[in-house]
């Protein structure tokens, strides 16, 4: 497979001190990830609030400029481009936002809406518009009737599949899902991410998929990343990381996931202590005040990303101390 987005040792550090302050201070947002995402492949990006994953998606979008690292699209570092260079890239990288009453223009109708990025991009013929729209919202399940409607007339998950049918508008190789069902009802959400599978498998585009929900990254995901306090901490397929969690952190999330039945699992091991502060994490491995397993290597040392088996990968020292270490997690 083609391997469409590759991101390398990504940091982005957001100053918080005065201007005129002699000791600066950084929000530690993304600290060092790196991962592939593949032709018509879909990897999940799961974790607390707080730990970087749509910061990441900001930083591939060019929303914000990283700290250090690179992240190159088909083999193009998209970081040392120029704005007009990166103009013309924009079409083939493409976003969803979370929020479907936000993210559309109450002033446009939902015609003008889809014609505005075929215009800038130059997708089509000006005379072509109107049928490309009727296209487009076809393939996202929206009547072309209500071209000249206004936003407002559509309910939440009409709305998302307009903001789906504008990603989709240009054409794009790659788009990020940032947490796109989470403002939805339930009964909505099974549907939108239906649309999502079909309109990969129709446009073989590629995703990044952002969300706190266990069960829709499962339900989406080719591949799964973990991230905690901006590192990836752990990473493999979908079927790796949903049969065998290896981190502390990834279990623990599994755990803390609600059930139909409240006492399935009522002795369920609940983490202890508060989310580090990612001004001042903790030095070592950023987990080890909350882990049970943790070893005097964990506060001093930092580990790293680091292949288990197969495509599966932790970055634990509890599986770079010894097999007997390694014994006790699983």
């Amino acid at each position: 497979m083609n391997k469409i987005i590759e991101v390398k040792d990504l940091v982005k550090y957001f100053e918080i001190s005065p201007a005129h302050s002699i000791n600066k201070n950084y929000v530690k947002a993304v600290d060092g990830v790196s991962f592939d995402i593949f032709e018509g492949e879909t990897l999940g990006l799961v974790g607390e609030s707080g730990c970087g994953k749509s910061t990441i998606g900001r930083l591939i979008l060019g929303l914000t400029k990283p700290t250090s690292g690179e992240i190159f699209l088909e083999g193009r570092n998209i970081n040392s481009i120029s704005k007009k260079e990166l103009r013309k890239i924009r079409k083939d990288i493409q976003v969803v936002f979370q929020n479907p009453y936000s993210a559309l223009d109450p002033k446009m109708t939902i015609e003008d809406i889809l014609s505005e990025p075929l215009s800038i991009h130059k997708i089509v013929y000006k005379y072509d518009y109107s049928k490309e729209v009727k296209r487009l919202l076809e393939l996202v399940g929206i009547s072309s009737k209500d071209a000249k409607k206004f936003p407002h007339e559509f309910s939440g998950g009409q709305r998302q599949r307009i903001c789906i049918a504008r990603a989709i508008a240009t054409r794009p190789k790659f788009i990020i899902c940032d947490e796109p069902v989470s403002a939805l009802d339930v009964s909505v959400q099974s549907q939108i991410l239906n649309l999502l599978d079909d309109l990969q498998k129709e446009l073989n585009v590629s995703y990044l998929f952002i969300a706190h929900s266990l069960n829709v990254i499962r339900h989406v995901s080719n591949r799964v990343a973990v991230m905690y306090l901006g590192k990836i901490v752990e990473m493999g397929t979908t079927e790796e990381i949903y049969n065998n969690p290896l981190h502390p952190y990834t279990k623990a999330l599994f755990l803390s996931a609600p059930v139909l039945n409240p006492w399935s699992n009522k002795d369920r091991e609940i983490l202890s202590g508060e989310i580090p502060s990612p001004i001042f994490p903790p030095k070592g491995c950023s987990f080890h005040p909350r882990c049970k397993y943790a070893t005097g290597i964990c506060s001093e040392k930092k580990p790293f990303l680091q292949t288990i088996d197969g495509s599966h990968k932790i970055s634990c020292h509890l599986y770079d101390i010894s097999d007997k270490t390694k014994e006790v997690l699983t």
